[in-house]
């Protein structure tokens, strides 16, 4: 039996204020084509489907395609969690009518220890799914007394390895933050102020853990348990990761194989650095200037509208960072001389683009003896302050 583990869709995601549901609706197609290639039989989808708890109504679309794709016309089974961005009732309003179809959604956490069975190939596999819950969740639906989330967390894997089937492998879904695991910016905190990771060491008796929440594919304690990562790059400090699917064979006796499929998005999400001048010639001949862009200008002089001359060739620059002024303004703090000629270099160039033409002889002079008079004055205000 060949099973596709992904999570973190997020479907209905902005990137700084950009909507991603094309990118998404790309890679989701992308992923189907995979799961036809690479001959899969279930799907795993290990929570955080949607970006909202209430989403909207094109990210509900484009998850009922996907998955009218993949459980009506090629009859696949589905399997998803609830993530900490999912509304769990939500997304599981007529989860028990849906089972017909192939979809099972896991939402509900006093079910957690019901298994959904599959029978493909001659075997036989039990899935169970702990959709995301907090300590205080978890308390109000046992009575148990669980104080963090680890407490939590092993108190339900503990009840789930109570009811399991001796005779067949074992498969369990969760979203959480397991301990030591590689975080990034898009990740939205399990909670605040608290110590929000879960161990491993509970899990790692299951024949593979299909994990989400962390958007970097990685595993923690064993190849078996594992993070697919998220379905696009949904921040820049996500800029050097690979995204991808996970493939899992497992038979009668366990996990046969676990392979990484990548996932190649329509438009990258890359940090470029370096002088304006030099990244304007470099986008008129860069072949992929649409990708999601920050850009940390390392000029040390003023630039009027940097931004606007940047998307002339880079349409998706999203974020402009300019530490090569905050560097030359730290240096200009400690030598007040240095400000002076600062001073009149910034005006000048500001002076030049705002103008179209550079400033007379005469002009300079008077701009120079204007900021050395305002220099003069300056100790005396600061004393003053004093």
């Amino acid at each position: 039996m060949r099973l596709l583990h992904t999570a973190d869709w997020h479907l209905g995601r902005l990137f700084h204020n950009l909507s991603l549901l094309d990118d998404q609706r790309d890679a989701l197609n992308q992923l189907i084509r995979i799961i036809d290639t690479e001959a899969v039989d279930a799907v795993l989808v290990a929570g955080d489907i949607y970006d909202r708890s209430v989403p909207s109504a094109a990210a509900v679309t484009l998850l009922d395609e996907v998955l009218g794709e993949l459980c009506e016309q090629r009859g696949l089974p589905v399997i998803m969690i609830s993530g900490n961005h999912d509304g769990a009732e939500r997304l599981g309003f007529g989860a028990r009518h849906l089972r017909q179809a192939g979809l099972h959604i896991l939402s509900d956490l006093t079910a957690c220890d019901q298994a959904v069975t599959l029978s493909i190939g001659g075997v036989e596999l039990d899935v169970f799914g702990i959709p995301y819950a907090d300590p205080e969740h978890v308390r109000s639906q046992f009575a148990v007394d669980v104080r963090d989330f680890d407490s939590a967390h092993r108190y339900l894997v503990e009840r789930i390895t109570a009811r399991r089937h001796a005779g067949r492998p074992t498969v369990l879904m969760s979203h959480c933050f397991v301990d030591g695991g590689l975080a990034s910016d898009s990740e939205r905190p399990l909670t605040l102020g608290g110590v929000e990771s879960v161990s491993w060491e509970p899990m790692q008796h299951f024949d593979y853990v299909a994990l989400g929440h962390l958007h970097g594919p990685q595993y923690r304690g064993g190849q078996h348990i594992r993070y697919s990562g998220s379905l696009l790059k949904y921040s820049f400090s996500e800029a050097s990761q690979r995204k991808s699917v996970t493939l899992v064979d497992i038979d009668e006796r366990g996990v046969t194989h676990i392979e990484q499929i990548p996932l190649l998005p329509s438009r990258e999400v890359r940090v470029l650095e370096g002088e304006l001048k030099a990244l304007i010639t470099q986008g008129r001949i860069d072949a992929n200037a649409d990708d999601y862009l920050l850009v940390r200008l390392t000029d040390r002089h003023a630039i009027l509208d940097p931004m606007g001359k940047l998307r002339e060739v880079y349409s998706n620059v999203l974020h402009l960072e300019k530490p090569g002024m905050l560097e030359a303004r730290g240096q200009q703090r400690l030598n007040r001389e240095r400000l002076q000629f600062s001073a009149l270099d910034m005006f000048s160039d500001f002076y030049a683009q705002a103008s179209g033409e550079e400033m007379s002889e005469e002009q300079i002079q008077a701009m120079r003896e204007l900021i050395t008079c305002l220099s003069r004055d300056q100790p005396s205000r600061d004393q003053d302050q004093l």
